[in-house]
């Protein structure tokens, strides 16, 4: 059974991640960009030539790793454990290589009840070498199979207040933003090697008619797809981005971003066309 005690406690530490042009143009073909040979704004984020970074970047460094399955006696079941959320919020750019610092802490533990789950967010605190704040990140699982841990003695924090909702209308803007047959392959080089993402029985295994693309590829995706076309593909101008995972995605299908002016920021959704799934829910994202 999972403890809250020590779920709460945890924290990563310092984790220190040096990264080179190479892996920050790595990170952008893994999300697509680069398919036009003559669009100069995507070639910004390929080419080491006057190389900037996408701000989405910021959720795969200096990660702490599957510190939920390897830390054992936390008692999260692993195996029932679905990425929810993601979310960032950048205080500077990020600059194209260098040596950042991550530090991820536990910050809400909420239990739905025996047999309904619980949700559990981190956070990650990213800063560079010399500790200016670059993000603020923050990933939400949902912990399918260990819901009802608080009836002992009642520890368990309050629930986040939700995620509004896009509008009740058409969107404004739609921009379509296909997936590459082996962009999983691509993107898993960035870090995630789940075997999900790439081994056919593994992911027939576990439920899938095929390998899937990583949730933070098909968020990555929407990120990119928000600067393009609001944007001006300027990746200093994204402040802050939210959404929630709804349906996985297979590599090859074509992504839709549906968005909708809201107030000073932006409302989102991404949509598998193929299939006409939802695969990004109560996307926000505020651009400067």
């Amino acid at each position: 059974m999972l403890d809250y005690r020590k779920a709460r406690d945890w924290h990563s530490g310092d984790v220190r991640h040096t990264y080179t042009p190479r892996d920050t143009m790595l990170y952008a073909l893994g999300l697509g960009l680069g398919t036009d040979p003559l669009d100069e704004k995507q070639l910004r984020f390929v080419y080491e030539k006057e190389l900037v970074a996408l701000p989405t970047m910021a959720a795969v460094l200096a990660s702490p790793g599957f510190w939920m399955r390897d830390r054992k006696e936390i008692g999260i079941d692993f195996m029932k454990l679905v990425h929810g959320e993601q979310a960032v919020r950048l205080h500077a750019p990020l600059p194209p290589s260098g040596t950042v610092v991550g530090r991820t802490r536990v910050t809400r533990v909420v239990d739905k009840g025996e047999g309904k789950g619980a949700i559990l967010h981190a956070q990650k605190e990213l800063v560079d070498a010399e500790g200016q704040a670059l993000a603020t990140v923050e990933s939400v699982y949902f912990l399918r199979g260990d819901g009802g841990f608080s009836a002992a003695d009642g520890q368990c924090d309050e629930p986040a207040p939700p995620s509004p909702a896009v509008p009740d209308a058409a969107p404004e803007h739609l921009l379509d933003l296909p997936t590459r047959p082996e962009q999983a392959l691509l993107y898993r080089l960035s870090g995630d090697m789940n075997p999900l993402h790439a081994e056919p029985a593994f992911a027939a295994k576990v439920g899938f008619a095929r390998p899937i693309l990583h949730g933070l590829a098909t968020w990555g995706m929407a990120g990119r797809g928000l600067l393009a076309a609001h944007a001006d593909a300027d990746p200093a101008r994204l402040r802050a981005m939210r959404a929630r995972f709804s349906a996985p995605v297979y590599p090859g299908e074509t992504l839709r971003l549906e968005s909708w002016r809201n107030g000073t920021g932006l409302a989102f959704r991404l949509r598998a066309l193929e299939r006409d799934v939802l695969v990004l829910t109560h996307g926000q994202a505020e651009l400067s």
